[in-house]
């Protein structure tokens, strides 16, 4: 399984936007809203096949339950709060984690009305099981929908991204149990870093 993307909360979208063309030097490009979900995102490549989401609370549909399906309404500042990994037979990925105790949550589909009129679909397991404070990720298989990195203007390269838990030994086996190798080490909160080489040099994004 690969790294499929990172997910950059922000409390509004345009704060999230501004502070990611601060740090990598490229602006996210408004991508649409997540119907029915209460958010809306803007997007930058980080590589062929590996993007960066800057997701926000959505105005436009103020009478979404909250919490949010993303957590982006729980952030007071922008910051990286999970990530999503590559997968396929979901069904089978979620039935294998629960074997082993990790609940993935259940696998769902859905969609986004692109600028261009087009729509973009896929089935993932759910964000809202957010298992080991969002270390471990959630997991998106596009189906033959084309991945959106394909089409995004380029951030920068995704050098490598670091799991951070203060359970990490058992965070680490479980990600391992499910063929993930992004690595855990102890501190004392849970976080995510990722290394991203721009044109500027290399960026750290936590």
């Amino acid at each position: 399984m690969s790294i499929d993307h990172l997910i950059y909360a922000a409390p509004t979208l345009e704060r999230g936007m501004d502070d990611i063309e601060a740090r990598l030097g490229a602006r996210p490009v408004y991508s649409g809203q997540h119907p029915g979900k209460g958010t809306h995102n803007a997007l930058l490549a980080l590589g062929p096949a590996v993007y960066l989401e800057v997701i926000a609370p959505d105005p436009a549909q103020a009478g979404v339950a909250r919490p949010l399906w993303i957590a982006a309404d729980a952030v007071a500042a922008p910051r990286l709060i999970y990530w999503a990994a590559r997968a396929v037979s979901l069904e089978g990925l979620v039935e294998r984690a629960r074997r082993q105790g990790l609940v993935l949550g259940p696998v769902s589909a859905g969609s986004r009305a692109l600028p261009d009129g087009s729509e973009l679909r896929w089935r993932l397991t759910s964000p809202q099981a957010n298992p080991a404070d969002g270390i471990i990720p959630f997991f998106i298989d596009w189906g033959d929908t084309p991945h959106p990195a394909g089409s995004l203007p380029s951030g920068g390269k995704l050098l490598a991204l670091e799991a951070r838990h203060p359970e990490a030994e058992s965070v680490n086996a479980r990600m391992q149990m499910l063929g993930l190798e992004v690595p855990v080490r102890y501190t004392p909160e849970p976080a995510l870093v990722a290394w991203i080489k721009t044109a500027g040099g290399i960026a750290l994004l936590t």
